[in-house]
């Protein structure tokens, strides 16, 4: 199994780079084996179907990178030394993951002890950051700018996070540091629908891979977009639902091609 799969461009290619961190599902026989076989089968924290809903990406000349690796292999959207990206009382699942978004445990045996993960880290971590590294530099050499976008999912209410109900978008940027204010000002406008309530870096302002790439000053800017999975699978947040993905992935389109524009005047 590769670590990710890239799909490139398909349309003349513009400065917007997808990065899909979670929506991998896959695990190694020697984690899966040791992980509760429920768990295994369908590790609920997964990003599902994200890689599907964004797929009239390349059409638009966006280059799309997708991890294949589940979360709770790696978690790619971590800071390496395990940091917390959050100290206000929620479950905070770590660099490899010991339970799950509500706190349940995912293994039955055989939790990775400080050589395993590191090992992970090596195996599975760092090639993803270094490979997102190398195609924002490209991007940057040939359009002189490059945007990170950074798709995210989760189920409409997670406990362990926090008990009411998630917004349906949440557009993160680090409290406006990882892009410009234009880029920033421009995805927000376009995120405003009479049919998905919104929020603005709350309650998540971007993981790790927004928090890390995203550098302004430098030309290279990084956007995080959370959603709720009602907004593009079923009412059980299941099964992708075609309708609902079709109406999401129209606000979709509409933000990238505003994006564009700011990106190449």
């Amino acid at each position: 199994m590769d670590l990710y799969h890239i799909t490139p461009a398909t349309a003349p290619k513009v400065p917007i780079i997808i990065s899909s961190p979670h929506s991998g599902t896959f695990f190694p026989e020697d984690i899966a084996s040791r992980l509760h076989p429920e768990k295994a089968a369908r590790p609920d924290d997964a990003d599902w179907f994200i890689d599907l809903l964004y797929d009239f990406a390349p059409q638009m000349g966006i280059t799309v990178i997708k991890a294949n690796y589940s979360r709770w292999v790696i978690d790619l959207n971590r800071d390496p030394e395990s940091k917390p990206l959050y100290t206000d009382g929620r479950v905070i699942t770590g660099l490899t993951p010991l339970t799950n978004f509500n706190g349940d445990a995912l293994y039955q045996s055989g939790e990775p002890d400080e050589h395993e993960i590191a090992e992970r880290v090596h195996k599975y971590y760092l090639p993803y950051h270094e490979k997102i590294e190398e195609l924002l530099e490209q991007t940057k050499r040939e359009f002189g700018v490059a945007l990170l976008f950074d798709a995210h999912s989760i189920r409409k209410i997670v406990p362990g996070i926090q008990a009411d109900p998630f917004p349906d978008l949440i557009l993160g940027d680090n409290d406006g540091t990882s892009a410009s204010a234009e880029i920033i000002k421009t995805a927000w406008e376009a995120l405003q629908t009479d049919r998905y309530q919104a929020e603005h870096d709350h309650p998540f302002k971007g993981g790790y891979i927004t928090r890390s790439f995203g550098k302004p000053s430098q030309n290279i800017h990084a956007l995080q977009l959370e959603m709720a999975k009602t907004n593009y699978m079923d009412a059980a947040e299941e099964n992708y639902n075609e309708q609902n993905a079709a109406q999401i992935r129209e606000v979709l389109k509409g933000l990238f091609t505003q994006l564009i524009k700011t990106l190449q005047p």
